[in-house]
C-alpha cells in the first residue's frame, strides 16, 4: 500500500494496533499527528521513524506487550489446511513477467506485489528480496525461484500473500541444476513461522506435482489460479494416511 498520510482506522491497520490505542497515545500526546478538523491524520514518515524509536526505548516488557498487540494475522498452517486460497487472487499473478536479468525481474515481481494493494514498504521488500538474492540464489531446481526477503515483518505487509510471474523465456537466475528459470513466485510473509511453512508447501507443489509443466502452458491468470490450488490439494491429499 501506498499511504503517504493515514487515518486513524488506516494506522490501526499499519501498525496492528487497535484505534482506542492509537487515540490514547493521541491524548498523551505521545505520537505523532496532525488535527484536521474534526479528524485525525497520520504522516507515514514520522509514523515510521517513531515506531522505530519508541520499539529501541522501550524495556523488554514493553516490547513483549507491543509485540503481543501488534501480533501478525493468524492462518491455519496444519498439514491438511490449503493455505494459497487464502493468500493468493487473481491480480496476484502476471502470465507475461518481463525481465531478462534478475534485477529486472526482482523488481518486477516487487511491482506485481505492490499492485496487490497489501504491500506497505514497498522499497523495503525490493532491498530485502535484493539481498537475499545476493546471499544466495532463491532459485530451485526444474526453473522455479521463490523469492523472498531474509526478515519477515507484520508491518511491511497488510497480511501474508504470495505473487506469482511467468516469463516469457527462461531466464538465468541461479538454479542448483543449471536450467533456467521461467516460473517465479515471490512470498510476502508477516513472521517466519508462516513463512517457512509456505516455503515448505510450495516447494512440495514445484516439486512433487506436475504444476510447473501446466503452469507453462497455461492461458489465464484464473486457469493458473486453479492450477496452484490443485496442485496444493493433492499434496495435502497425498500427505493424509491411508486406509
Amino acid at each position: 500500500m501506498s499511504h503517504q498520510v493515514f487515518s486513524i482506522e488506516e494506522l490501526s491497520e499499519y501498525l496492528h494496533l487497535e484505534a482506542d490505542a492509537i487515540r490514547l497515545l493521541v491524548k498523551r500526546n505521545e505520537i505523532p499527528h496532525e488535527r484536521i478538523g474534526m479528524g485525525l491524520r497520520f504522516r507515514r514518515k514520522e509514523i515510521d521513524r517513531w515506531a522505530s524509536q519508541r520499539l529501541l526505548g522501550m524495556s523488554s516488557d514493553e516490547v513483549h506487550d507491543f509485540h503481543r498487540q501488534s501480533s501478525a494475522k493468524q492462518h491455519d498452517l496444519s498439514a491438511r489446511h490449503a493455505l494459497l486460497p487464502e493468500i493468493m487472487v487473481p491480480n496476484c499473478i502476471e502470465p507475461e513477467l518481463q525481465g531478462k536479468t534478475r534485477a529486472k525481474i526482482i523488481r518486477n515481481m516487487v511491482d506485481l506485489a505492490d499492485a496487490t494493494g497489501m504491500l506497505w514498504d514497498k522499497e523495503g521488500l525490493l532491498a530485502g528480496v535484493e539481498e537475499r538474492e545476493n546471499l544466495c540464489s532463491t532459485a530451485l531446481s526444474g526453473g522455479v525461484a521463490l523469492l523472498h526477503p531474509p526478515q519477515h515483518e507484520p508491518y511491511m505487509f497488510e497480511d501474508t500473500f504470495v505473487v506469482y510471474g511467468r516469463t516469457p523465456a527462461p531466464a538465468l537466475f541461479g538454479g542448483p541444476d543449471g536450467r533456467l528459470t521461467q516460473h517465479f513466485f515471490l512470498l510476502c510473509a508477516q513472521d517466519d513461522k508462516i513463512h517457512l511453512h509456505l516455503l515448505a508447501r510450495l516447494s512440495m507443489i514445484c516439486h512433487r506435482t506436475d504444476v510447473l509443466l501446466a503452469l507453462t502452458e497455461a492461458a489465464s491468470k484464473g486457469e493458473m489460479l486453479d492450477l496452484l490450488f490443485a496442485a496444493e490439494e493433492e499434496i495435502i491429499q497425498s500427505s493424509l494416511p491411508r486406509g
